[in-house]
């Protein structure tokens, strides 16, 4: 393949055939976007993309059918195989035995390293809900993996500090982007690209073998996901791919965030789709949240109440996390906790200490319910976790502990019987984190600081459904007042005129009018984008007219 750097930061190519690239790539990107890696992303595309868009299809229609009054259950067709006691998934792969403390973050240059030295077991690199899929953040985020494998990572920031890895560093595991999200600055066949394809393929072609030639493996987190069929594409897709680069089938491993309410009834069967790959389950808490109210929107028993009122031991959640457990330990792999989203608080001793306290307890629900590893999103609570997990789970895990005590049938995945209030402040919490959180995404920015916690795109879009659910079903708050749309919106506007005199005349070079703009189209019941990611997505593109590629 001939190419040129046109201007030092532009690069341009011969024609690889029905590949199309629509925006500038500079050097360095361009050894990421290589011929040879080009078409090993192609051809995954090709192979495999059909049936992405088929599934989502599925996903449609499964909405229109709990809208009519079909809830989940567990599925009659697959009972064989979750009433099948023999069946166990692949023994743990090198570096995720003990995953007792995993650290998760976006995958800037700076953070990445930071991750890698925290002193976590391992590493998930995200490329999904904490970073804004920019086409600078996605490429760059490639170079920055890559760099971290081979050892020759580092960062200097503006004040001249220098940072490198240790010579002891966490295991990485990689996050792609969702099946519903596309990466339209690259066509094939004249088709936008799937984001999960792209994301995946890129990494594992350029760093697989040098991750096993380092003693580890491609380790990957799965995000999002509605059914075992979704489970089924991502263990064709790694089979393909390990057989592409000639890599034994298997050694990729691949631990599945259950995040949402439907993938809570085929847990067993996502596990055994990706048996041979499967390196366990991950409650992925806030996302399910979201999920749950998605799903449910419809319906006004449904009805949430303020966000923090629905905690982890709410029955629904409750019944989740165990079945979560026992189903992992029954398969022989790890059952990981999720995301406490305290971060510490500088300058304020009290609630920092509350803060870390709230960490402490979370912690100890998830080791003492079975879990074998836990997250954090800050170095600093590196430390809190591990004593917690340490204390209660001296062994790498606890996949002994079968949790034959639990019996979790549909209504106890469903039941919402617990105690809980709506109010203005939980209104306005909302409209303040959705605001915060679009406007920082709009820049690029996808892991925000809001309140002393650490919203992502998880969280973001909790806030903008029960909105949503509240102004379409109207349940009156505690102060007496009916939510409907016209009341969020005249609270928006409210919290607006803050944000405005707390910038002053900044305001105008901020992305909060936008960000209201768009936020607005989805809190009055009325209008519901899936998801804020693909919403968005078209605002943050960096598509030229003419073809780069």
């Amino acid at each position: 393949m001939s190419s040129t750097i046109k201007n030092g930061n532009s690069y341009q190519s011969s024609s690889i055939p029905g590949v199309t690239i629509l925006a500038y790539v500079n050097e360095d990107q361009a050894q990421i976007l290589s011929k040879e890696a080009l078409k090993f992303i192609a051809t995954l595309q090709r192979a495999f993309n059909s049936t992405r868009k088929a599934l989502l299809q599925k996903r449609d229609i499964r909405q229109q059918e709990i809208n009519k009054g079909k809830l989940p259950d567990f599925l009659p067709e697959t009972a064989h195989i979750r009433n099948d006691p023999h069946w166990r998934a692949a023994k743990p792969a090198p570096g995720l035995q003990d995953r007792r403390v995993e650290i998760t973050g976006p995958v800037d240059r700076k953070m990445v390293i930071n991750a890698l030295n925290s002193g976590a077991m391992t590493y998930m690199a995200d490329f999904e809900d904490s970073t804004a899929p920019t086409w600078d953040n996605i490429l760059n985020g490639q170079i920055n993996l890559r760099d971290a494998i081979n050892g020759t990572i580092s960062f200097v920031n503006p004040a001249g500090k220098k940072y490198e890895l240790k010579s002891k560093t966490a295991t990485l595991i990689v996050r792609p982007r969702g099946w519903h999200m596309l990466e339209k600055h690259i066509l094939i066949d004249g088709e936008p690209m799937s984001a999960s394809i792209f994301d995946f393929g890129l990494f594992f072609f350029h760093n697989a073998k040098n991750q096993i030639k380092n003693g580890f493996g491609p380790y990957f987190y799965l995000p999002k996901m509605e059914s075992h069929l979704e489970a089924r594409l991502w263990n064709d897709i790694f089979n393909t791919a390990q057989d592409m680069l000639n890599i034994n089938r298997g050694t990729i491993r691949a631990t599945v965030l259950i995040e949402t309410i439907l993938a809570a009834f085929e847990m067993d069967e996502i596990i055994y789709e990706l048996r041979e790959h499967s390196s366990g389950l991950n409650c992925g808490r806030w996302d399910y949240i979201f999920s749950f109210i998605k799903k449910f929107r419809q319906y006004p028993e449904y009805v949430l109440p303020d966000r923090v009122d629905v905690t982890m031991t709410v029955p629904f959640m409750n019944a989740y996390v165990n079945l979560l457990i026992q189903t992992c330990h029954k398969r022989g792999v790890h059952a990981m906790g999720g995301m406490a989203a305290q971060i510490p608080i500088k300058n304020d001793t009290k609630a920092n200490e509350i803060a870390l306290n709230k960490v402490h307890a979370d912690k100890l629900r998830e080791v003492t319910a079975g879990h074998d590893g836990t997250w954090v999103a800050h170095p600093d609570l590196v430390k809190i976790a591990f004593d917690v997990f340490n204390e209660h789970m001296p062994q790498p895990n606890q996949i002994h502990v079968l949790r034959e005590d639990v019996s979790v049938k549909q209504k106890d995945l469903l039941n919402v019987n617990f105690k809980g209030h709506i109010t203005e402040h939980g209104i306005r919490e909302n409209i303040q984190i959705g605001l915060a959180y679009m406007e920082s995404w709009l820049r690029g920015v996808g892991c925000v600081p809001i309140h002393h916690l650490m919203e992502d795109c998880a969280t973001y879009e909790i806030s903008r459904s029960q909105l949503w659910q509240w102004s379409r079903h109207q349940p009156v708050t505690v102060e007496g007042k009916k939510v409907t749309g016209d009341y969020c919106l005249q609270l928006l506007e409210e919290e607006i005129d803050k944000i405005k005199k707390d910038y002053g005349s900044k305001y105008e070079r901020t992305k909060y009018e936008a960000a209201k703009k768009a936020f607005a189209t989805n809190i009055t019941g009325e209008r519901y984008d899936d998801f804020v990611t693909t919403m968005l997505y078209d605002d943050i593109l960096s598509i030229n007219t003419k073809p780069r590629l």
